[in-house]
C-alpha cells in the first residue's frame, strides 16, 4: 500500500510539473526535457523533470559593433559606390521634365512681360521693377529645377551626394572663369552699381543695360549694337552710371561756334531750344557752358548744352534735336554762317 501511494504521489508531481512546463512554454517559448535516471537503491524508477526556456524560439541576436560595421554600409561607401540610376530615368520622367521646363519658361516670360508693361505705363515703379526682375528669373528657374529633381526623378541621397561631388570637382578644375563671372553677377545683383535700363559706360562701351545675367551683362550702344561684357570684367573696371536707376538722365549736346560770337544771345537760344523740346525733363536744371579751344591754331568756342531727358530711351533723339535746332536758330539770326 505504501508503494502504491508513493507511486501515485510521484506521478501527481510529474503531472503538475508538466502542466507548469507547458504554461511556461506558452509564455516564454520553453520546453520540457525529461531524463531517465538509473534505478535508485530501493529499486524504484525516478524521473527528473527539467524545465528550460531555450530552444523553441529563435534566440535573440545582439549585433555587436563589428557585425554592424559588416552589414551596414558607411556613408563613404555609399558615395564611392552609388546605386544604379538607370531605374530613375524613364521616358515618362523625361517627358514631364520637358513639360515643366516649357511651363516654367512661358510663365517666367509672361511675368517678365507683365512687369515690363507695368514699368512702361508707371514710370515711378520702373527702377524697382528693373531691380527685382533678374532676381525673379533666378528664383523661378531654381524652383523649376527643384520640382524636376525632387518631384519627378526623386534620386536617393547617395546619388545626390555623388552628383554634387562630381560637379564640384568638374567646376573646380575646368570652370574657373565661369565661377568668376557667376560671382561677379551675384555681386552686381547685391551691390547694385547699375540696374536694367541704366545708361552706363564700362571701358570703351557706353549704352543702356538690357540684361544682367549670372555670366555676363548686355548693353545696347548708340549705334544699336548689343555688346556682351563678362561680369568679371565689369567688376574689375570703373563703371559710370548716367541715371542711377532713374527714368531721366542728363544729355549733353556740344556745338562749335566762332570765337567772336555773342555768347549771351547764343545762351538764350540754347535755353529756349531745350525748354520747348518734347523730350525735356523740366524738374532739373538746364545748363549752358562755353569753353575756348583751338583748331588749326584758330581759336573757337565750344558750347556745351546740358539738359535732362524725360525718358532714357529718348537720350539720343533729344541730343540730336538740340544740336540741330540750336544751329538752325543761330543761322537764322546771322550769328553763324550757313553751313
Amino acid at each position: 500500500m505504501n508503494r502504491i501511494a508513493t507511486d501515485i504521489r510521484r506521478k501527481t508531481i510529474i503531472l503538475m510539473l508538466c502542466l507548469l512546463g507547458l504554461t511556461t512554454a506558452s509564455g516564454s517559448n520553453a520546453y520540457i526535457w525529461q531524463q531517465a535516471q538509473p534505478t535508485n537503491p530501493e529499486g524504484t524508477d525516478s524521473t527528473v523533470v527539467v524545465v528550460t526556456t531555450k530552444g523553441l524560439a529563435k534566440e535573440p541576436q545582439i549585433d555587436t559593433p563589428t557585425e554592424k560595421a559588416k552589414t551596414t554600409p558607411s556613408l563613404r561607401e555609399e558615395i564611392t559606390h552609388p546605386p544604379d540610376v538607370k531605374g530613375m530615368i524613364s521616358f515618362g520622367k523625361i517627358f514631364w521634365s520637358i513639360v515643366f521646363i516649357f511651363i516654367g519658361y512661358f510663365i517666367l516670360k509672361a511675368i517678365s512681360g507683365i512687369l515690363s508693361l507695368i514699368s512702361d505705363r508707371q514710370p515711378k515703379y520702373q527702377p524697382s521693377i528693373r531691380r527685382i526682375l533678374p532676381m525673379v528669373k533666378i528664383a523661378g528657374w531654381a524652383f523649376v529645377t527643384y520640382i524636376i529633381i525632387s518631384g519627378i526623378f526623386q534620386p536617393p541621397r547617395e546619388t545626390v551626394f555623388a552628383f554634387f561631388a562630381s560637379v564640384g570637382v568638374a567646376i573646380g578644375f575646368a570652370s574657373q572663369d565661369l565661377l568668376k563671372n557667376i560671382f561677379g553677377g551675384l555681386m552686381i545683383l547685391f551691390d547694385k552699381p547699375f540696374q536694367i535700363g541704366d545708361k552706363i559706360e564700362s571701358g570703351k562701351y557706353y549704352g543702356e543695360v538690357l540684361e544682367v545675367g549670372l555670366r555676363s551683362t548686355r548693353i545696347v550702344t548708340p549705334d544699336d549694337s548689343v555688346v556682351t561684357i563678362p561680369n568679371s570684367e565689369m567688376m574689375n573696371q570703373s563703371i559710370s552710371n548716367a541715371n542711377s536707376s532713374e527714368n531721366n538722365c542728363q544729355v549733353v549736346a556740344e556745338v562749335y561756334l566762332p570765337h567772336t560770337i555773342d555768347t549771351k544771345r547764343a545762351r538764350e537760344i540754347a535755353l529756349e531750344v531745350a525748354q520747348v523740346s518734347k523730350y525735356i525733363y523740366l524738374n532739373k536744371p538746364i545748363t549752358v557752358l562755353f569753353f575756348s579751344e583751338k583748331t588749326n591754331n584758330q581759336p573757337i568756342l565750344k558750347m556745351r548744352l546740358k539738359a535732362y531727358v524725360n525718358d532714357v530711351r529718348h537720350e539720343f533723339p533729344f541730343k540730336s534735336e538740340m544740336t540741330e535746332l540750336v544751329l538752325r536758330e543761330l543761322q537764322k539770326e546771322g550769328l553763324i554762317d550757313d553751313m
